[in-house]
């Protein structure tokens, strides 16, 4: 039996979007409205992360926040482009 190529193997298991935000951002707020909509008409799993309960998310991303995640791989920071978040996760 062949090997599946890593493409396939990306396509075949569920995606999953992260949202790194901090409270009293106005930009995480207008990111996670983004991020919802287009989640929930692709059916496709979002959860969002506190930079300021994570010291690594924190380390990381702080001068970025928001920040967009597509299965752990970063994807867009500050403002969320809903036409290339919807072609991302297609």
């Amino acid at each position: 039996m062949g090997r599946m190529s890593p493409l396939l193997r990306r396509a075949s298991r569920p995606r999953l979007v992260t949202l790194v935000r901090k409270p009293g951002c106005h930009l995480c707020d207008d990111a996670e409205a983004v991020v919802s909509r287009v989640c929930a008409d692709l059916g496709v799993s979002w959860e969002h992360k506190d930079i300021t309960e994570d010291e690594e998310l924190n380390r990381r991303y702080w001068e970025q926040i928001p920040v967009v995640l597509i299965d752990g791989e970063q994807h867009t920071f500050w403002r969320v482009d809903e036409n290339r978040l919807r072609k991302a996760l297609r």
